[in-house]
C-alpha cells in the first residue's frame, strides 16, 4: 500500500511540475484545431476557382487540414517531452503506411491521378476529348475515375490512371478545326474547273475569312477509275460532332455543284469479257453424226 501511495505522490509531483508544459500543449492543440478549420476553408476557396470537382476539392482541403492537426500534435508532444513516444508513433505509422500503400496500390494510384488531372489546365469538365479509343464530352473527374459522355449518349467510365498514362486529344483547346474530304472525278473532266468549283463551293458554305484560313485543294493520284483529290478547309468548332456535321454538309454541297455542271464522280467499274473461240453449232452437229 505504501508503494502505491509513493507512486501516486511521484505522479502528482510530476504533474504539478509539468502544469505549464501541459497548459502550453493544450493551447497548441486548440490553436491547431482552429487553424485546421481555417485552413480547410481557405484551401477550399482558393482551389475552388481551378477545380470544379467537389470530391477533389474536399480531398485537398482535408489533407491540408490534417497536416495542420499533425503539426500541432507534434508541437504539443514536443512540449510535453514525449520524444520517445513520438518516435514510436512515427515508426509505427511508417510501417503501417507501407503495408496500406501496397494493399491499396491501384486505388491510391487512381486517387493521386485524379488529383493531378484536376489541376491540369488542358483538361476540364465540358471539354470534348478522345482517349483510349473513346470520344466524348468530359462529364466528371472523380477521385477514382474519369467519365466521358459519347455522342450516342453512352457514359464511359475510365480509371484515372489510364487517362494520365495515355495520350488524349482535346478538341476544346482550340475553336478551329480542319476538315479533310477525299473525292474523285472522271478522267474526262476539266480538272481546273473541278478545282475552282470545289473551292468556291466550300467558301460559299463555310466562311474561311473569319477564321483567317483558306481552302486547300490538291490532286492526289490517278486512280483506277477516277482522278482523286483532297480538299481541306477550316471551321469553328469545339467537338468532333460539329466536325462530322460540317463534313457531311460539305459532301452534300460538292455533290450538288458537280451534278449541276454534269461532273461525274465515278465508281469502280469491272468489265467482264466472255470469248467463245469454239464453234458451238459445229460441235453439236458432229455429236449427232457420231450418234448415228
Amino acid at each position: 500500500m505504501n508503494k502505491v501511495v509513493e507512486k501516486l505522490e511521484t505522479w502528482k509531483d510530476i504533474f504539478i511540475k509539468n502544469i505549464p508544459n501541459i497548459a502550453i500543449a493544450l493551447v497548441v492543440l486548440v490553436v491547431a484545431y482552429f487553424a485546421s478549420r481555417a485552413m480547410n476553408s481557405i484551401v477550399n476557396k482558393t482551389i475552388g476557382k481551378r477545380i470544379r470537382q467537389k470530391s477533389v476539392r474536399d480531398l485537398v482541403s482535408r489533407v491540408a487540414s490534417g497536416v495542420t492537426i499533425l503539426v500541432g500534435l507534434y508541437l504539443a508532444m514536443t512540449v510535453l517531452k514525449f520524444d520517445d513516444t513520438l518516435k514510436t508513433i512515427v515508426s509505427a505509422a511508417g510501417v503501417s503506411g507501407i503495408v496500406i500503400g501496397l494493399a491499396l496500390q491501384g486505388t491510391l494510384s487512381n486517387t493521386i491521378s485524379g488529383v493531378v488531372l484536376s489541376f491540369r489546365k488542358n483538361l476540364n469538365i465540358g471539354n470534348w476529348v478522345e482517349t483510349s479509343g473513346y470520344s466524348g464530352e468530359v462529364m466528371d473527374i472523380n477521385l477514382n475515375y474519369f467519365v466521358i459522355k459519347e455522342a450516342d449518349n453512352n457514359m464511359v467510365v475510365i480509371p484515372n490512371k489510364t487517362i494520365l498514362e495515355s495520350p488524349f486529344k482535346n478538341y476544346s483547346l482550340t475553336t478551329k478545326m480542319r476538315i479533310a474530304i477525299e473525292c474523285g472525278v472522271e478522267y474526262g473532266a476539266d480538272l481546273e474547273m473541278v478545282e475552282q468549283l470545289t473551292i468556291d463551293t466550300i467558301r460559299t458554305n463555310f466562311n474561311q475569312k473569319e477564321i483567317g484560313k483558306d481552302v486547300e485543294f490538291y490532286y492526289t493520284e490517278f486512280g483506277d477509275s477516277s482522278i482523286n483529290f483532297l480538299c481541306r478547309f477550316w471551321i469553328d468548332s469545339e467537338n468532333a460532332l460539329e466536325r462530322l456535321k460540317a463534313k457531311s454538309k460539305a459532301m452534300i454541297e460538292i455533290k450538288k455543284a458537280f451534278d449541276k455542271e454534269d461532273i461525274n464522280i465515278p465508281f469502280p467499274i469491272r468489265t467482264l469479257e466472255f470469248t467463245n473461240k469454239l464453234n458451238v453449232k459445229n460441235n453439236i452437229a458432229r455429236e449427232k453424226v457420231s450418234a448415228n
